[in-house]
């Protein structure tokens, strides 16, 4: 169990295409009336946009915001801000316009309104950062979060791809970082996933499909994950790789989202053995084994830097570098020492790619290609699809397992046993497909999308092909020993018209729980048969009340049944599976209501609406019938769906 504290921040979010038309309305909900825009010069445009939308809500103006926030500049927009008597902020930029809001604010406890153009992810969190004198420094007040942020993906979608692809790998800072932070959570933990595995998407749909950079849904898919990796630094501490990156930036004025790309990778790999569960959930959102690899060819195929050098910094800072960011202590997975530091920082001045993950497995993504590339020439399409996707998760269970070559002969070696046990009254693979739940999986994708029929459920392993034709109120248990059963249903469509001359065929157990193919000295089939519904859409017939049974558990299913401590029983129930011309066939199974196991139905069969009652009674039966003792009495309406009937009604 995991013992966790976790404090909200709340800001408005206004997420979509085309808000930025809401922000007059925003601040007006805040209460305000003179708002001073901040921009930066380079968003001049952008500035322009909001600066109408505002109308005559806009005081002033002030476009100096740079990066790292200095104080300096701060003192300028304070001054503007004083001389318009502004009662709010808004802001349209990046990190650095959100920089100076947030000053402001922290200045003034003026409100803000913030329209990110970038993916810093900063304009949810309660942190600010700024540089005074060459040093920077952070500070966090739930006074600086803003008050509204406004998402607005047309925003972005001008971004130029160098800027997009930093940016964004900036964001994936905050939600790695968040994951091994020392007050991490369960809510902060999904968030970063899912942030991680976005940002990965959105950038990945950029570089890689040759899309148009403006495409919207990557560009949707890359603001949504910021906005949650903002979430997560708003939630949680940051660790080692933000402190590298304000001490680059501050004390070197290297470029902010630039450095946390470059860094990134590096700062994960030093954190990896430290983290190992973490890294692997990393590379689980990422579909790999590797993650700082990962994310360094990421970076590298999405066209962003690699190295320190190319960003300015000179090899002989490396030394200083090192000891300012190790000059004070704050927490992280593992011991920041000044020797493991410059050792990392040397690593993301070069640019090289991080070793892999220390005692984990290879990284084996180029074999996967080749075998999927291999399926390129299938002419069947739908076999091309199922390959080409089931190769990949394959390879991604024995690489995330690490598995050995003892385990994988043991897989193989079960399979022949199971192969060597199939038969036309058995069928071990149908055991193995039920007791892992496969098939029920694939019966209720395949059967059970229209609410308007009666739920499926699975064959199971005993159904013969050819059962025999019987007419109407036999008895297809020819005199077993067991409670008479009188079984009475109707088959109608989704109109509530009968069904007429549907073929039901029936099978069931006998009361010690066998099927007859499981007892060779019976002479044919029992408790077994093929009917057909009347003019009216009715069936009836006798039979016995069907009781819970095991699954053949003397294989090697049944092996496995044991060693994971589950027990092999079924939950009591008849088989029925009816045809019937336009219309699709349904099989299904009704489970005696108060049986044993429906809880725990060893090949999880059991639905709710399935679970019937099998009432009992005494006396004349409804054909005449005289029973001395107990009998039961099961009704019930089967509905099936016209051909015609698509799996979206």
């Amino acid at each position: 169990m995991q013992n966790f504290t976790y404090t909200g921040h709340s800001a408005r979010i206004v997420f979509g295409s085309g808000t930025l038309q809401q922000v007059r309305e925003e601040v007006e909900r805040l209460g305000h009336g003179r708002a001073l825009l901040l921009t930066s010069p380079d968003l001049a445009d952008f500035g322009d946009r909001v600066e109408k939308a505002l109308g005559a809500l806009c005081a002033g103006r002030f476009d100096g915001a740079v990066m790292h926030t200095p104080v300096e500049v701060t003192r300028e927009a304070l001054a503007v801000f004083e001389k318009v008597d502004a009662d709010c902020v808004v802001a349209v930029g990046g990190g650095s316009t959100t920089g100076l809001a947030k000053a402001l604010a922290v200045r003034t406890g003026a409100d803000q309104v913030i329209l990110p153009t970038t993916y810093a992810g900063s304009e949810v969190t309660p942190v600010l950062g700024e540089t005074d004198a060459g040093v920077k420094t952070t500070r966090s007040s739930p006074d600086i979060l803003p008050e509204t942020v406004i998402y607005d993906v047309e925003l972005s979608r001008g971004l130029p791809m160098s800027m997009t692809v930093t940016s964004a790998f900036n964001a994936m800072a905050h939600a790695v970082e968040a994951l091994y932070a020392p007050d991490r959570n369960p809510l902060v933990d999904g968030l970063a996933l899912d942030s991680v595995r976005r940002l990965a998407r959105g950038l990945r749909r950029l570089s890689e499909t040759s899309t148009d950079a403006a495409d919207p849904e990557a560009r949707a898919d890359l603001l949504h994950g910021a906005w949650l990796a903002g979430a997560c630094l708003a939630a949680v501490g940051m660790g080692l790789h933000h402190k590298l990156c304000h001490t680059l930036g501050g004390s070197f004025d290297l470029p902010h989202s630039p450095t946390h790309a470059v860094v990134l990778p590096h700062a994960m790999a030093y954190n990896a053995p430290a983290a190992p569960d973490v890294m692997r959930e990393i590379a689980g959102a990422l579909d790999t084994v590797d993650a700082p690899r990962a994310v360094f060819d990421l970076l590298t195929a999405s066209g962003g830097p690699t190295s320190l050098r190319e960003l300015g910094l000179a090899e002989d800072q490396l030394q200083r570098a090192a000891e300012l960011a190790t000059a004070s202590p704050y927490p992280n997975p593992r011991p920041v020492t000044q020797d493991g530091i410059e050792g990392l920082l040397r690593d993301a001045w070069a640019g090289v790619r991080p070793a892999g993950t220390a005692g984990g497995p290879p990284d084996l993504s180029w074999l996967t290609a080749e075998v999927v590339a291999s399926f390129d020439k299938t002419p069947n399409p739908r076999l091309k699809q199922l390959l080409t996707d089931l190769v990949p998760r394959l390879h991604a269970f024995a690489v995330d397992n690490d598995l050995s070559q003892q385990e994988w002969q043991y897989a193989i070696d079960f399979l022949t046993r199971a192969g060597h046990l199939c038969s036309d009254t058995r069928q071990e693979f149908v055991l193995l497909s039920d007791t892992l739940g496969v098939s029920s999986v694939v019966d209720m994708l395949t059967n059970s999308r229209s609410p308007q029929t009666t739920p499926s459920a699975v064959l199971g392993p005993f159904y013969v092909e050819g059962p025999p034709e019987l007419e109407q109120d036999t008895d297809i248990s020819q005199d077993l020993p067991g409670t008479p059963l009188y079984v009475d249903v109707d088959v109608l469509d989704t109109q509530g018209r009968p069904v007429a001359n549907a073929v039901v065929d029936v099978w069931q157990s006998n009361e010690d729980g066998y099927y007859d193919v499981q007892l060779p000295d019976l002479e044919g089939p029992v408790l077994r048969g093929r009917l057909r519904t009347d003019a009216e859409g009715r069936l009836r017939f006798w039979s016995i009340l069907p009781c819970e049974y095991p699954i053949p558990d003397d294989g090697p299913v049944g092996d496995m049944l044991k060693a994971t401590g589950r027990h092999p029983y079924r939950a009591p129930h008849l088989h029925f599976m009816i045809n019937a011309e336009g219309h699709q066939q349904l099989i299904t199974q009704l489970f005696v209501s108060g049986g044993r196991y429906l809880d725990s139905d060893a090949v999880f069969g059991v639905k709710d609406d399935l679970i019937v009652e099998f009432v009992p009674r005494t006396g004349s039966a409804p054909d005449g019938r005289e029973i001395s003792g107990e009998w039961r009495e099961l009704r019930f309406t089967f509905r099936i769906a016209p051909v015609t009937l698509t799996t979206a009604e």
